[in-house]
């Protein structure tokens, strides 16, 4: 009998290994099996240029730490893009007013402001016009329009850009160019290309 139970010992012995790598396999795939799954954080999007926001027959206004008036904004449509901060207007008029009470309009077809609303760029019979500077009923700096298919306008730093064709009226003073560059803070203008001007004589006094 002891012969029987060693020789049988014996054979179970050579399949042990095998029988033990067996069973950890199927406790290895059990594990796997029940062990949950956490999800990892969700990544946020890169925003797309999709409107996120929109108005309609709007006004904004924007004031100063002051509680003064800086500038108001009025379209018949307007629609945020996240992707790059930026304000598309239909039938865009902007209302600025400078620390010094200087009031300029800008009016286009289509303007695309920037997330602050510091700077405009205006599209199509794009116009801007500073009023006249008077001092005591003299007027110092005589009104100034601007117009183009394209204008740049920065509210802040008050200046006026343009790569193309623009019509410059001063006062009575008539001038026209291929671009212009014009910086109301330090009263400097440039115009490039093929510049006309046409100056009306002022009476004497």
């Amino acid at each position: 009998m002891n012969a029987m139970l060693q020789s049988a010992w014996n054979r179970l012995s050579i399949y042990l290994p095998i029988l033990l790598m067996g069973v950890l396999a199927l406790g290895s795939y059990w594990l796997v099996r029940n062990t949950p799954i956490f999800a990892s954080a969700d990544v946020a999007a890169p925003p797309t240029h999709e409107a996120d926001y929109f108005m309609r027959n709007f006004s904004v206004k924007n004031f100063d730490a002051q509680g003064h008036l800086k500038s108001e904004v009025f379209g018949t449509e307007a629609h945020h893009f996240p992707d790059t901060d930026t304000v598309e207007i239909s039938q865009v008029r902007i209302r600025s007013v400078n620390p010094q009470g200087l009031v300029t309009v800008s009016t286009a077809d289509r303007g695309l402001s920037n997330g602050n609303g510091s700077e405009v760029q205006l599209f199509g019979n794009a116009v801007v016009v500073r009023q006249a500077v008077v001092d005591k009923g003299v007027v110092v700096q005589p009104k100034m329009e601007f117009r183009s298919d394209f204008l740049h306008a920065y509210l802040e730093t008050e200046r006026v850009r343009s790569n193309k064709p623009v019509t410059l009226v001063r006062g009575a003073d008539t001038f026209t160019a291929d671009s212009m560059d014009y910086n109301n803070l330090d009263r400097q203008m440039q115009l490039d290309g093929r510049v006309k001007g046409i100056l009306i004589p002022q009476p004497a006094k």
